[in-house]
């Protein structure tokens, strides 16, 4: 099947992608994904690509993109601007939180491979032990850029 071919049902893509037919509608709804080719009853048919088109959006919410921010990267240029410049200020944003959230999750990794060896029998004895440089400055009040997860919630 060609990527451009739509002849594949609402019902098929939401069991190939595994999402509900109500996710797909609401994407649909908020602009996140292009409305599909209507066939005789309105029935909506969609293309191979789509697939593709629900992996980004999938991507962008695990990554931590609210859906506001995913609307933006999607559809919330001007069209005649190469995809670069149209991404460049909300993709440096998102950069320096990514940077953040992986540098708190190795640390945390540090900290969990630590405590699998660790002896001690309670937490306090078995942090004190940890190397210097674990609980960084990001986590004692200062400023750091903010990541959301899929429901605005602060991750």
């Amino acid at each position: 099947m060609s990527l451009n071919e739509a002849n594949l049902t609402i019902g098929e893509v939401a069991r190939q992608a595994g999402l509900h037919t109500s996710a797909i509608r609401y994407y649909e709804d908020i602009g996140v994904l292009p409305r599909p080719e209507r066939v005789y009853g309105g029935h909506r048919r969609y293309s191979a690509r789509v697939f593709q088109q629900l992996a980004f959006i999938q991507l962008a919410q695990a990554a931590g993109f609210s859906m506001t921010e995913i609307q933006t990267l999607v559809a919330g240029f001007d069209e005649t601007a190469p995809l670069g410049v149209r991404w460049r200020t909300l993709a440096e944003q998102k950069l320096a939180a990514l940077d953040v959230l992986m540098s708190r999750a190795q640390r945390m990794k540090r900290v969990l491979e630590e405590g699998i060896r660790c002896q001690c029998l309670n937490l306090d004895e078995c942090l004190g032990k940890l190397p210097e440089g674990w609980a960084s400055s990001d986590l004692k009040g200062e400023k750091s850029t903010p990541i959301r997860g899929k429901h605005g919630q602060l991750v």
